[in-house]
């Protein structure tokens, strides 16, 4: 009887000491809809190896890449109920919860990425991250530069002018139908799989989108012009969602704000060194790109557009002047 009894304590505290080392790493999770090859993702898992070295083995983070946990609109909603913990996403879909994070994904709102990047440090991003967090209680960490949307074509595009009459590809939302709208273009939404034959038939003229898509998706092949247009500088937000934000204490919420801000500033760096890259690449393969755009008219024709239809924007007027006197 005692030797059983010893057995059976034995084998109790063999289950409790499995069961403790199961319980001591929280398992969180983090999610994005892009592919494992992409840089999202690879920075992704290094954030995961970094928080999990960081809070010393309290926390492990598994990250679930190319929409494995739903759609974008999807891994959005379930950060508000706790079944995401991260995710990579656009401005524009947390601008579902608060409108005036949606600027960031319009056209020339910023005027170079450096522009971009000094939004992130700025008071203004932080008032936006706040109003985001009351509406939604998720917290915005900071974002990772995504990339610069540019105008392919049959002829070159160097000013408002050379845009009048285009027939544009973009998608279906009013942050791609802007630019084309305010400068004279025709913004023609046409499903994505169905550009590259759009524009080899002529239904269209042009399409927009970053250098990697461009490559990508062989546009190149049926657009003799890649304009330097620079558009839109796109860019994903790094967000945790408000349950698990809330359990975390001082340090845990420092340390993981520290850890997506680096994580997000060595993807941007990745991103922004392929771009560069491929202006050269495409050039090799017999396209003009066409540098010597006239960006500050293109930025010029866009405010008016915005000052004309405050009705099409999402934003009050006193976050596009706080967004412009960044320096």
């Amino acid at each position: 009887m005692k030797l059983r009894h010893l057995l059976a304590f034995a084998g109790l505290a063999v289950a409790v000491a499995l069961t403790g080392t199961v319980q001591a790493a929280e398992k969180l999770k983090f999610a994005h809809v892009y592919e494992t090859s992409e840089s999202y993702h690879t920075w992704a898992l290094w954030a995961a190896d970094e928080i999990k070295k960081r809070s010393a083995g309290k926390y492990e983070m598994e990250v679930f890449p190319a929409s494995s946990l739903g759609k974008e609109t999807d891994i959005n909603e379930g950060l508000g109920l706790g079944t995401v913990d991260a995710i990579w996403t656009g401005f524009q879909f947390a601008g579902r919860s608060y409108g005036p994070m949606s600027i960031s994904g319009y056209p020339y709102v910023y005027r170079s990425v450096d522009h971009w990047k000094k939004f992130l440090k700025s008071d203004l991003f932080k008032d936006l991250a706040d109003g985001y967090m009351k509406a939604s209680g998720n917290k915005a960490i900071t974002a990772t530069y995504y990339g610069q949307r540019h105008v392919t074509s049959k002829k070159p595009v160097r000013t408002p002018a050379d845009m009048k009459g285009v027939k544009i590809r973009v998608p279906d939302a009013p942050a791609y139908t802007a630019f084309p709208k305010a400068t004279g273009a025709n913004p023609t939404p046409i499903a994505f799989a169905e550009v590259y034959l759009a524009l080899q038939q002529g239904v269209v003229d042009a399409q927009e989108n970053p250098l990697p898509t461009i490559q990508a998706k062989k546009f190149y092949e049926v657009q003799k012009y890649i304009n330097l247009t620079g558009h839109i500088t796109d860019s994903l937000l790094a967000i945790i969602g408000g349950p698990r934000w809330q359990k975390l204490n001082d340090a845990e919420k420092k340390m993981f704000s520290e850890v997506f801000t680096e994580a997000a500033a060595g993807c941007t760096a990745d991103i922004e060194k392929k771009e560069k890259d491929l202006v050269a690449w495409f050039e090799s393969q017999g396209n003009i790109v066409t540098k010597d755009v006239d960006v500050a008219a293109m930025q010029k024709a866009t405010a008016a557009f915005y000052d004309a239809n405050p009705k099409d924007v999402p934003w009050p007027k006193e976050v596009w002047d706080r967004l412009q006197a960044i320096k």
